[in-house]
């Protein structure tokens, strides 16, 4: 058995160690050096609406950074639109939570341009270690204070369990309005655990909680994000649904709805095609007809050749092979008895 007072130096070496661990991010930017000044250069319009379209630009040996966003005036420090037509000098500032943006140039009553420094705030450096974020470049400061990435921001997402996101997804949030709001709604409606990139995709294409809560009261309830923002980028709308119910075909599957979009299957086309196809037209119907163009006309140019209420399967069989409206109009002359098959057959092997 191990002496007892051997083991307290061991003790003392591991209490130290994890010690070390708990506070390497305070040693870290206690080490850390200065990040350099980021310097660049703005460009500034006063918009009619009150707002500002702002550019800025930045440029180092090969490379090259350029934004441009709308801001309100309101944002900025000592930004005031010139009376007169003359330009004069101009100091203004962008203070956010990470740094300051500040603004030195010339502005007339339509905008200006000059140069601008960034400094960051070494208290939000520090407070945001605490949160998981510690060794934040120049140009991440940079970004976050433009984007207004601030601590409230950081501390809310934590709260909804999304910790320590990359700088990088940070920035896309705060661009694409995946802010807190948005998730809090969403994890109402009972999406959880999402990726970033599924949020900044749903608020890209629109996929909101008001477009949930629709689908949701037609019976679409727990469909992905990924299913969302398909619905959303091919036009699958709450209206597009209750018009497919109206004609007959109620909860279609989210894939469907995609796939029926795609390929032009609308509420119109299926009200022109069932009263001129025998049976049922299945969603798989109705897609296969519009990939391989069978149109109402052609349908309707069929029945006057004596072919009435052919099935779906013929009809996309007929259009596969090259069955034309006058083609089967010549068989069924010499041949009254002849078939939806009977003409594909001919077709295949080149007669008639």
């Amino acid at each position: 058995m191990q002496d007892p007072a051997r083991r307290i130096p061991r003790l003392l070496f591991w209490a130290l160690v994890a010690a070390l661990l708990l506070l390497a991010p305070t040693f870290w930017l206690l080490a850390a050096p200065e990040a350099p000044a980021i310097q660049g250069r703005w460009l500034l319009d006063f918009e009619k609406d009150g707002s500002v379209q702002l550019t800025l630009e930045r440029r180092s040996p090969g490379h090259h950074w350029n934004s441009s966003d709308t801001h309100e005036m309101k944002e900025f420090r000592g930004l005031e639109r010139p009376e007169g037509s003359a330009d004069g000098p101009a100091h203004f500032e962008l203070v956010r939570d990470a740094g300051t943006i500040a603004f030195d140039g010339r502005l007339d009553r339509s905008g200006g341009a000059g140069s601008f420094t960034f400094a960051a705030s070494p208290d939000f450096v520090s407070s945001v270690a605490g949160l998981g974020y510690f060794g934040l470049t120049g140009d991440q400061l940079y970004s976050m204070a433009l984007q207004d990435v601030s601590r409230a921001f950081l501390s809310d997402l934590a709260a909804l369990g999304y910790e320590r996101i990359a700088v990088d997804d940070l920035i896309s949030m705060r661009i694409h309005g995946a802010d807190p709001e948005f998730l809090r709604q969403l994890q109402a409606l009972g999406y959880k655990g999402l990726s970033v990139d599924d949020l900044v995709s749903m608020r890209i294409h629109g996929a909101n909680p008001g477009f949930i809560r629709e689908l949701q009261s037609l019976g679409y309830s727990g469909l992905s994000a990924e299913d969302l923002v398909s619905l959303r980028i091919h036009g699958a709308t709450p209206e597009f649904v209750r018009q497919l119910k109206a004609a007959g075909y109620d909860r279609v599957p989210a894939d469907d709805l995609v796939a029926m979009r795609i390929h032009g299957v609308s509420p119109e086309f299926i009200r022109e095609m069932q009263p001129l196809v025998s049976g049922h037209l299945s969603v798989e119907d109705l897609v296969a007809m519009r990939i391989h163009g069978v149109t109402p006309d052609f349908a309707r140019g069929l029945k006057a050749a004596g072919y009435d209420r052919v099935s779906a399967d013929d009809l996309v069989a007929m259009r596969i092979h090259g069955v034309t409206v006058e083609f089967a109009r010549q068989v069924k002359g010499r041949d009254p008895s002849a078939s939806p098959d009977d003409l594909v057959s001919l077709r295949i092997h080149g007669r008639g």
